[in-house]
């Protein structure tokens, strides 16, 4: 999937709505500028922004990953191949996690589960509706819940409300690869 496709699934999604940028920002808690360069961009921006971004919207992640967005029909079962899965690189203008969506193709799911490779810093604290389960599957990581910190490796797992400041990190030599599935209460 090719990144640009997001960024103008976004606007797309967006302008069909008949929205403004700035009634985008006023939903999301991000700014008008950064929402512009998110549409002009050429690179998809962190998980957390695209969950904030989706909810305003009122369209599920898994659109946004669509190549036509216009096509969103229900499916009891998608089947992911591990040669389909791509990941999303973050930059150094969207600091944050590289990610690999999983279960894209599936419209009106409440979970939303992916693979995370930490950064060696923490890029941000995070908080979003819902719950989250972490189940690290390689590598060590750092990871802060509300004023707590904890070290998770290969094998651990955490499950923990959302709404609750959080991020990680990886230590050690090789980034903490992490499986994540975040819960939405039902959104439509």
């Amino acid at each position: 999937m090719d990144e640009k496709t997001i960024a103008e699934n976004i606007q797309h999604s967006r302008k069909q709505q008949k929205m403004t940028l700035q009634e985008l920002a006023d939903k999301t808690g991000l700014t008008k500028g950064y929402l512009s360069k998110i549409e002009r961009s050429k690179k998809a921006p962190p998980y957390s922004t695209l969950n904030k971004i989706t909810c305003a919207l009122g369209v599920e992640i898994t659109d946004i990953f669509q190549k036509d967005i216009g096509t969103t029909q229900e499916k009891p079962i998608v089947i992911g191949k591990k040669k389909e899965g791509r990941i999303i690189r973050e930059s150094s203008r969207y600091v944050g996690y590289d990610y690999m969506v999983l279960a894209a193709d599936k419209p009106g799911k409440n979970m939303e589960p992916f693979f995370i490779f930490a950064p060696f810093e923490f890029p941000q604290m995070f908080r979003h509706e819902g719950e989250e389960f972490i189940y690290v599957l390689e590598g060590t990581m750092e990871f802060k819940y509300g004023e707590k910190t904890y070290i998770m490796e290969a094998g651990d797992h955490s499950y923990f409300d959302s709404r609750t400041p959080h991020t990680g990190r990886s230590i050690g030599d090789k980034r903490a690869k992490l499986m994540v599935v975040i819960y939405f209460y039902k959104r439509r």
